[in-house]
């Protein structure tokens, strides 16, 4: 059984997608742009502002699902430019510990709305 999860303190999806979908212990979060849900708008042009963003964003759709960051299991990194890579790495790190998320980082040509960053997620839900 799937289930849409939709947090208020996260920005609503920019088309037809869920914030995130539940299937079992798994909560799929679909790619976060930088946006800052009380205003709607981009936190920053900077790319590691964007990435905290981002992250802040997935967070806030971890906790409506009753998980939290430290369950993440998987995260795709899009950026537009990869050689700011080094610095948006610093960001996520301090968002995860050891045994980090697998992961994967790819440089895109563009992103939606002209972000800098996208970052998706595949967040364990454990049992209660």
């Amino acid at each position: 059984m799937i289930s849409q999860i939709s947090s208020p303190n996260a920005p609503d999806a920019v088309g037809p997608y869920s914030q995130a979908i539940r299937a079992g212990n798994l909560l799929f979060v679909s790619g976060q742009l930088p946006i800052v849900p009380a205003t709607g708008q981009f936190c920053s042009d900077d790319a590691v502002a964007q990435a905290r963003q981002c992250l802040e964003n997935i967070a806030a759709i971890a906790h409506q699902a009753g998980t939290a960051l430290t369950n993440t299991v998987k995260t795709t990194v899009l950026l537009t430019d990869l050689s700011e890579f080094a610095m948006v790495n610093e960001v996520y790190a301090g968002f995860f510990s050891a045994p980090y998320p697998a992961r994967a980082s790819y440089e895109v040509k563009a992103l939606p709305k002209g972000a800098k960053v996208e970052i998706e997620a595949v967040i364990a839900i454990p049992e209660r």
